[in-house]
């Protein structure tokens, strides 16, 4: 028995020693780095006017009813001020602010509160909504605490972070976590390279910033993943993916990306066993635009890009990225595999944003996705600004549109076209928001789920719908 508790006691002394050697990377409190950061911390407040259908009367009539088209011409147009909150940080004591694109985007005034009580006026000296990213200028005279970026390359999963914001209108809050992983991806845009962390973020720490140890802003706070609020996945823009986007947005007011001019796709094991390429790897020419920088250079569809300025392509999403950071104008060496040899072809890059395949590009990427929601058992897409503007709807309603209504489904009463913007009192912001709070609600004893819609009619009404 001696023997026994001996060894029990020299196991807890092993352990403790152990823990204890490895609390060094732990630190013991993140306040003296909240205190130094938190000066260069903003909130930022929007104000838009949006225009609402008003109802004349009391009371609201039931979907289908036949008194909703007679008196429908009763509503008139009112306009009113829609708010909107978000953060942002300042990079220069000249009062520059960073934030996200969105979180500004359509706004008519913008006010950046500083330390939490002192307000400035702002205005927008640029914006790229392709990487989500906004740029200030606090209108005053007055000296400022700037951050400075940090090298986001050099941040490692594992690696402990604090994003400071003004999540919910509270502004001030300090949340910590871990870098939980890298090079993410979630579909917002073609050029995601998200740090993924489990600092909590929440709605209103759009445009934060996400700081290392040292207290230098190695990522942009941009999106959530979850049905509601976070649930420890938050995704920031990575420091040296923003920084070039930032500075051309200061001097220039927009973005001037590199463009090659083709089209690519994902090279699959069975490309590289036809093409007899060592493995899978480098992204593969689908077609090219007629006049561009590549048809010029002698690129051809089939070609599979192997390296770029010197940078090799291991999957194809690198290479879009990797495009957009090169200087327009540069002459840079290609690298691509023909007729299963390796080849060299030089590129003067041009202008993605002044080229003629840019409109067509951008019709691509919002050619609209469906999705069907099973437990409605309705198909849906994501609102987009022209059904907004077709329908004058109010300046920034977000919602799925209703594609397809199945004859069984619990919301057959509605009308393809119908718009959902509320679940459970819950913006809908993407389709799966949607999918999720009724994923969630199937898993409760109590189906009933209330949802907000806006009917063919631009009517918005509240609708209580059993699912099963």
């Amino acid at each position: 028995m001696k023997k026994y508790f001996k060894f029990i006691l020299v196991l807890f002394v092993t352990l403790s020693i152990s823990i204890t050697g490895n609390s060094k990377d732990i630190p013991s409190s993140f306040a003296d780095l909240a205190e130094r950061v938190m000066p260069s911390v903003v909130n930022i407040s929007t104000t838009t006017t949006v225009t609402t259908q008003a109802n004349p009367f009391p009371f609201e009539f039931p979907p289908g009813s036949p008194f909703e088209d007679m008196f429908k011409e009763f509503g008139t147009p009112q306009k009113r001020k829609s708010s909107a909150l978000g953060s942002g940080f300042i990079i220069d004591e000249k009062g520059i602010v960073v934030t996200n694109n969105h979180v500004i985007q359509g706004a008519e005034d913008i006010v950046v509160r500083v330390n939490g009580d002192k307000e400035f006026k702002a205005k927008v000296l640029g914006a790229d909504p392709g990487m989500d990213i906004a740029v200030l200028q606090i209108e005053t005279d007055e000296k400022f605490i700037p951050v400075k970026f940090g090298d986001s390359d050099k941040a490692r999963i594992g690696d402990w972070v604090i994003a400071i914001g003004n999540p919910f209108g509270f502004g001030g809050t300090v949340t910590s976590g871990i870098i939980s992983a890298r090079n993410r991806s979630i579909g917002l845009s073609r050029y995601e390279d998200f740090i993924q962390t489990d600092a909590s973020i929440n709605q209103g720490n759009s445009g934060g910033p996400l700081f290392n140890m040292d207290g230098d802003v190695i990522g942009i706070n941009t999106a959530i993943l979850g049905p509601s609020g976070n649930i420890g996945i938050g995704f920031s823009i990575p420091s040296n993916n923003a920084k070039r986007v930032i500075s051309q947005l200061i001097e220039f007011g927009e973005t001037k990306r590199g463009w090659l001019g083709v089209r690519i796709q994902y090279v699959t094991n069975e490309i590289a066993e036809v093409e007899k390429l060592d493995k899978p790897r480098g992204a593969l020419v689908a077609s090219v635009a007629d006049g561009s920088p590549s048809d010029d250079a002698g690129i051809k569809p089939g070609d599979i890009i192997l390296e770029f300025d010197g940078k090799l392509i291991n999957e194809m999403s690198e290479l879009p990225k990797i495009v957009a950071a090169t200087d327009v104008g540069k002459k840079v060496k290609v690298k691509v595999w023909r007729n299963q040899r390796e080849i060299s072809k030089n590129i003067i890059l041009g202008r993605l944003e002044t080229s003629s395949d840019f409109k067509v590009q951008e019709k691509v990427t919002q050619k609209p996705k469906e999705k069907i929601i099973e437990g409605l058992k309705i198909t849906v897409r994501l609102l987009n600004k022209k059904d907004i503007q077709e329908r004058k709807l109010p300046k920034g309603t977000t919602g799925v549109v209703i594609t397809k209504i199945e004859k069984d489904s619990p919301l057959n009463y509605l009308e393809v076209n119908n718009i959902i913007v509320e679940a459970q009192k819950k913006k809908i912001n993407t389709i799966g928001d949607l999918d999720n709070i009724v994923k969630m609600k199937l898993k409760t004893s109590e189906k009933t789920l209330l949802i907000a819609i806006y009917n063919n009619n631009n009517q918005r009404r509240y609708i209580g719908v059993k699912i099963n």
